[in-house]
């Protein structure tokens, strides 16, 4: 059996902080006189935080200096740290622990793939920080998905072969990303919209250890 590495997004796969991003973009669209609505919050899954407010000048047809974009770049993140502040373990998304602890348990390696800046501290907050050999995110990387940077990082840091990788994402980008690096792609979220994924799941609910010991068994 080749030794097997597995890969988590973050935003959608192990808990969900979609909510306070769309929540800290709304805030500032208000600010700068549209809506924004949940809807469009979808364009924003796995992008990062630049092009997503590039994607938000777009909706409300707005145009900015740099020091404007800089500073509601940063604006939008301090809304969005003090709207995740009071994160708990309650936040994790229906079984990932189950998922995570099975791993351990059988010496797996795991690392987060995610382009959120801010994983390290939620891992922290939801304390599943633990279960990771390797954290991978927006602090790392140059090239934000569909590139396969952050997995081929990932896969580096322990130490196993891009095509011995498995990869949880919520989020098209994701999905290509993971396929562009070789990686078996899992698909966590709508079946129609991840269809690229090799296996999709609604959530981790779905998956079963059988699942997961067939994959190590590749």
């Amino acid at each position: 059996m080749n030794k097997k590495g597995f890969i988590f997004d973050l935003d959608g796969v192990i808990v969900d902080t979609a909510k306070y991003h769309y929540l800290a973009w709304k805030k500032l669209a208000n600010q700068l006189g549209f809506e924004f609505t949940k809807e469009q919050n979808e364009l924003f899954k796995g992008v990062s935080r630049k092009r997503c407010l590039e994607i938000l000048l777009e909706i409300g047809n707005r145009e900015a200096t740099q020091e404007e974009f800089d500073t509601w770049m940063v604006e939008k993140n301090i809304d969005y740290l003090a709207y995740i502040e009071n994160m708990d373990a309650s936040e994790i998304l229906p079984d990932v622990p189950r998922v995570l602890a099975f791993l351990k348990q059988n010496n797996i390696p795991i690392a987060l793939g995610s382009a959120s800046k801010n994983a390290r501290p939620i891992l922290e907050k939801v304390n599943l920080i633990h279960y990771f050999d390797a954290i991978v995110d927006g602090n790392n990387v140059t090239k934000a998905k569909p590139d396969p940077e952050v997995f081929l990082l990932a896969a580096e840091q322990l130490g196993v072969d891009a095509n011995n990788c498995i990869v949880f994402e919520d989020a098209v980008a994701g999905v290509e990303a993971a396929n562009a690096a070789k990686m078996i792609s899992i698909g966590i979220g709508d079946k129609k919209v991840l269809s690229k994924a090799q296996f999709i799941f609604t959530d981790f609910t779905e998956i079963s250890t059988n699942f997961i010991t067939d994959l190590l068994n590749r």
